[in-house]
């Protein structure tokens, strides 16, 4: 870990982003282009979506290149900063997906971190809490290495995550890359889709169709949870800054699952119940950031409380489920 909070002498002038149309690939995205930023998006649409980008489509500062990162990634022109977020991220996905998990987070990051040093450009990975696994340390720090199960079902996200952290590593040490690495933790906001397995979407969606919310387990695993934009400032004062991370940027402020689904029923105002399901293998019981490091280098911390932000993401469910047309199915999409 870098300890000097050192900034970049390198002005952001053009940006590419892998995964630039899933939820927080798009986000980054439209925060980039409100500061002027140039993007390029890279996305295959995997698990992401066009709807995601479809108001930066004809914003000329703004290029969409339909790609696999796992193939070879060519960019023409300057670049002064990679944002590498292409990845499965939710369960339902990565559990579809246990291979091309692995191969994006192994050779995509390679190809991402070979253009990055192609262009000279500062590199900033997505990794993941899920790096912590099943944490014994709590709330938990940088510096803890985790309580991970390799074999597990989820051991294909948590294994390529680590594998592209030690991987973003040896590129700074071996070849003098510009390297970052932010951890994220359970993020929520608009643009998450309803189908994707997470807690936060999946209650929402039970909550308006007047369905049992599916709690797993007793429910008293807790969670942070932290709002989108909160998350997007905080990743990029990392890709603003030198520090090479990992950096934890998330919520500090934990919740219980159970806690989550009834504020949910409250802020849609659903009489749904709560309905208590079996557990998923490896499930973690507490997840919170230590977010000290985040504070200290960067001056940042969350701003949008939980309940604000949980009422913006229940209004846009709402409003996408009023553009829907009637004979859309449900799906992955």
């Amino acid at each position: 870990m870098n300890p000097t909070p050192d900034v970049t002498t390198r002005p952001i002038r053009r940006a590419v982003v892998t995964g630039g149309a899933g939820f927080l690939g798009s986000h980054l995205c439209t925060e980039l282009r409100r500061r002027e930023v140039e993007v390029v998006c890279l996305d295959n649409f995997l698990t992401g979506s066009a709807a995601n980008i479809e108001h930066l489509v004809g914003d000329p500062g703004f290029r969409l290149v339909q790609c696999d990162v796992t193939d070879y990634v060519h960019v023409p022109g300057d670049v002064d900063l990679v944002l590498h977020f292409a990845s499965p991220a939710s369960p339902i996905d990565y559990l579809k997906l246990p291979i091309h998990t692995l191969k994006v987070g192994s050779i995509g990051t390679h190809h991402a971190l070979g253009l990055a040093k192609d262009k000279g450009a500062r590199f900033v990975l997505a990794s993941t809490s899920e790096v912590y696994g099943d944490p014994q340390v709590h709330p938990q720090p940088e510096s803890y290495w985790g309580h991970v199960n390799p074999v597990g079902p989820r051991g294909v996200y948590d294994e390529a995550k680590r594998f592209a952290e030690a991987l973003t590593v040896a590129y700074r040490a071996e070849h003098g890359v510009d390297t970052g690495i932010v951890r994220i933790f359970n993020t929520f906001g608009p643009r998450m889709r309803p189908f994707d397995g997470r807690a936060i979407p999946t209650f929402i969606r039970q909550a308006l169709a007047g369905e049992p919310l599916t709690v797993a387990g007793d429910g008293e695993q807790t969670r942070s949870v932290c709002y989108v934009s909160d998350l997007v400032r905080g990743i990029l004062a990392l890709a603003g800054s030198g520090h090479s991370g990992p950096m934890n940027i998330g919520n500090p402020h934990e919740l219980s699952v159970l806690q989550i689904a009834r504020d949910v029923i409250a802020a849609t105002g659903s009489s749904s119940a709560v309905e208590f399901v079996d557990r998923p293998v490896d499930d973690p019981k507490v997840r919170r950031p230590d977010t000290a490091l985040a504070t200290e280098v960067l001056g940042w911390a969350p701003e949008v409380p939980w309940s604000e932000g949980l009422g913006r993401t229940v209004e846009w469910f709402r409003q996408s489920a009023a553009a829907r047309p009637v004979s859309a199915a449900p799906g992955l999409g």
